[in-house]
């Protein structure tokens, strides 16, 4: 018999998967602190359960996808949480919380006899919707094979990145890393060319047919803020946090992280300037303001 899915947490990244899991033709229960992206699932023919512990009693591999370490801990192994659950075999952690709750979940699931995965995800609200996710999954080989047919139903790249928990935390901090520094570093560079007579489209055009390409310079600056969207769909607040957890653990493995720190204090200072709640490309703003010039066509 086909395992029956659980999927915890219908925010800006749930609420697009859940579908593809209909679609697929699993039997999925969805909970969520907030009524109405719960009523839009239940619509599609998801099942609601109103606590982490009854989505542990009626599904056999329970997703969550949540803001912070925190709330994924108490989720998942707190008072009347998932691992209270009388069905649960395998638990998902497809939020980013950094290896080291990815450990922890690990061991406290594992004296339940329930196995863990951490899966982080690339691609955004885009990848979401369309199903074309990147799903890096560290953990427990077995339950990766459980659950990679699940995975396969939103992700285009779904792999096994090792059985050591917290290896799919670790990618997915140097993927967000490495998003962010691209993202600052090209718009200081955009910006002073702008400001020296360039225009922006022609400007950004060349950087994306030559050895400065990046996922910032085509997709955020190329398509997006150059045409003044600001829609990616990840807040600001949500990747300050996600480069908090690198430095830490970056600090942890002793390694060294002085473009990462400085990286992270242009978020804080869009944070400060008020933007916690916009997208993160509105961290693009911030150096706009300093520089006195727009990347816009």
């Amino acid at each position: 018999m086909q395992d029956t899915i659980g999927f915890i947490g219908l925010g800006a990244m749930g609420r697009h998967m859940v579908p593809h899991l209909l679609r697929a033709g699993h039997a999925v229960f969805v909970c969520d602190t907030s009524d109405a992206p719960a009523a839009a699932m239940v619509a599609q023919g998801a099942r609601r359960c109103d606590s982490p512990r009854q989505v542990g009693d009626s599904a056999d591999l329970v997703l969550v996808c949540l803001p912070t370490p925190d709330v994924v801990a108490q989720v998942v192994v707190g008072e009347n949480g998932v691992a209270a659950g009388s069905r649960v075999r395998v638990v998902v952690d497809h939020s980013t919380t950094g290896p080291s709750m990815a450990r922890t979940l690990a061991q406290r699931l594992g004296e339940r006899g329930i196995a863990s995965l951490d899966a982080p995800l690339a691609g955004g609200v885009p990848g979401a919707e369309a199903g074309t996710l990147s799903v890096m999954a560290g953990g427990d080989v077995q339950a990766y094979a459980r659950c990679e047919p699940v995975f396969r139903a939103f992700g285009r790249k779904v792999v096994h990145v090792g059985e050591q928990p917290g290896l799919g935390q670790v990618l997915k901090l140097v993927n967000n890393m490495t998003v962010a520094a691209t993202l600052v570093a090209t718009t200081e560079a955009v910006l002073f060319g702008i400001k020296s007579g360039l225009e922006a489209g022609l400007l950004l055009e060349m950087l994306n047919a030559s050895t400065a390409r990046s996922f910032a310079s085509e997709s955020l600056l190329g398509q997006d803020v150059v045409n003044r969207r600001f829609d990616f769909g990840f807040r600001i607040e949500l990747m300050r946090k996600d480069l908090r957890l690198f430095l830490q653990e970056a600090e942890a493995a002793g390694t060294p992280a002085f473009t990462s720190a400085l990286t992270k204090q242009f978020f804080d200072h869009a944070i400060a300037a008020g933007h916690g709640d916009d997208d993160m490309t509105h961290v693009v703003q911030v150096l706009e303001r300093m520089a006195g010039v727009e990347v816009a066509r």
